[in-house]
This record gives C-alpha cells, structure tokens and sequence, in this order.
C-alpha cells in the first residue's frame, strides 16, 4: 500500500471512505471532506487517530471545498455523492446537482488549488448503473444504456456517467492523472444506507422479516468490502490504471434477491420470515460484471465468496450491536 502520501477523500465518512481510512492512516495522511449525512465514521474508533482531519462540507460550495482541500495533496479519491434507491427517488434534482456539478466543483477545484500537475491520482467513483436495466457480464467497453427520462431513479446514473465524461475530459485535456471506478454490488461490516444485505442481516439477526420486492428475481453479483479495498488500492498504485475505467466486483458473488433473503437467514440461523411487498419503483433486473480488464491491467482478483462475506458481515453485527 501506498505510504508517506496525503489524501483527500470527499464522502469519506460513508461506509467505503471509512474502510478505505482504516487501511490508509497507518503511513499517511488523509483529509476526509463530507455533510456527514452517513456517517459510519462516528462508530469505527478511527476519529481522532493522528494523521486523520474531518471537514464537515458540502460540494456544492465551491469555496469551501477549495479551502479545504490541501494543496500538497497527492491522492484525491473522490466518493461523495447523493445514492440509494430511495433517497435518489425522493430527490432527483439534489443528485444531479451533488454528482455531477459537485464533480465539476472538485475537478475545479484541483484546477485552482494548482494540483493538476502534481496530483499523482484522482479516482472518480462512478456506478454499474450506467449499464442500465439488464447487465450481463458488462465490459468496460459496453455502451452505457440510458433508461427513460421520468424515471427518477435513473438521474443517478446519468449524473455518474456525466461525472464520467467531466473526469476523463480533464484527464484528455488537462493531464489530471484520474481513474474512474465502477463499483457492482458492494456490502460488508459498517454498512450504512439502502443496501439489501444491510437491510437482510440487521433484521435477520433480529429475527425480524425480511422484505422482497416483487418475487426477488432480480439478480445482482456481490463484491465483499475488503475485494473492493484491493481494486481501489491498485487503481491508486497501478501506473498503467491512468486514463481508464475498471469494473470492480465478483462474478461469483452471483444470486437472486430472494436466494440472497434466504441464503441470509440460513447462514444467521434466523427465525426471520421473508415477506414479499409491491415493487413500486423501476429496477435493475440482471447486473453481472465483467471483470476481465481488471484482473489483465490490475492483477485484481476478488478473494472472499458471498458465503464467507455475510458471515463476516454478521459476526461484526453480531459484536457492535450485541445482537
């Protein structure tokens, strides 16, 4: 892992800005800037660690982002955005503004705190969302597929794939050495939001139900946090990663939402029912990686199989929720 370097990590409170502290502040620095809407930070015991500086901000706040960012940093990983099915459905004009002008405020920002040169990363996390509806072994290369204007859950992954194009412009223009990240699926301890497995083993350790959506036979691949960790690390090292985009998942994580429901309350040894509510919103029916170009360019190989991955996920449940 990188050392001796200065990080700035916008969302960096969120649930993979916290792990990704936790891996970094041995050796380094990092600036975290966030609203603090989710925090997973809070409960983690790395607040107040040395090397570690919080800044409550907003993206959309162009001075306050600049005087905040550092101007010796090195690596900016750029995670902060408005996500979750729910939440973007309820304020589709606050995600366009926070993922796609709050990108362009931080790119602007890089561009004024004269880091364009010296930045030797910036790491855009962007969304398997851009690949629309059905997404079956999608590669890098597979033409994003936008979905209907309407639909207020689709303004997230336009607002990514246009924080996408803003990204790479200046990477063609300016010679920002950035890296755009398309994360599948990704769950583990300290979740917070809207995730199904969050959702499935809080409630299954409280033998509570468990609600499916429709008859759960949408289909998703799971990536365990500490997977992606080492595709977000090798983004950053790899000099040969600058200029591209990565697919960052596990084929093999592969299930329906129902077999996902019950594969939870087995391994939790649950009393939990799974009930079936009303699918009132427009999903994503197939999403499956492709990861080829990942593992030729990065040497990324996914290590931690779905089932290992909900038992860690409830182990650590278990133990700071004393369920």
């Amino acid at each position: 892992m990188l050392t001796g370097k200065k990080f700035f990590i916008t969302g960096g409170a969120g649930f993979i800005g916290t792990n990704l502290i936790g891996r970094l502040l041995d050796g380094n620095r990092v600036t975290v800037y966030d609203n603090l809407a989710r925090n997973s930070l809070k409960d983690s015991g790395l607040e107040g660690r040395p090397g570690l500086e919080v800044i409550r901000g907003d993206l959309l706040d162009f001075d306050s982002l600049l005087a905040a960012l550092p101007k010796d940093t090195t690596h900016l990983v750029h995670l902060a955005a408005v996500a979750g099915i729910d939440t973007v459905i309820k304020n589709p004009v606050r995600t366009i503004e926070v993922n796609t002008i709050g990108t362009y405020n931080l790119l602007r920002a890089v561009q004024a705190a004269g880091l364009t040169e010296g930045l030797e990363r910036l790491l855009d996390f962007s969304t398997s969302e851009v690949f629309g509806i059905n997404a079956f072994r999608v590669e890098e290369k597979t033409p994003p597929r936008m979905q209907p204007v309407g639909e207020a859950r689709w303004t997230y992954s336009v607002s990514k794939l246009a924080a996408e194009h803003l990204t790479h412009a200046f990477y063609k223009q300016h010679g920002l050495r950035s890296v755009i990240l398309r994360p599948f699926n990704i769950y583990g301890p300290g979740q917070v939001g809207e995730g199904a497995i969050h959702h499935f083993v809080l409630r299954a350790l409280r033998h509570e139900p468990l609600t499916v959506h429709g008859e759960g036979e949408q289909i998703r691949s799971w990536c365990y946090i500490d997977d992606l960790l080492d595709g977000l690390q090798l983004c950053l090292e790899k000099e040969a990663a600058v200029g591209e985009a990565f697919n960052i998942g596990n084929p093999r994580g592969t299930i329906t939402i129902l077999g996902l429901a019950e594969k939870v309350v087995q391994l939790a040894g649950s009393r939990s029912a799974i009930v079936h509510a009303p699918r009132n919103y427009v999903d994503v029916e197939l999403r499956i990686p492709n990861i080829d170009k990942a593992r030729q360019v990065l040497g990324f190989a996914p290590k931690v199989d779905l089932n290992e991955g909900i038992l860690r996920t409830l182990d650590w449940y278990r133990r700071s929720l004393s369920l």
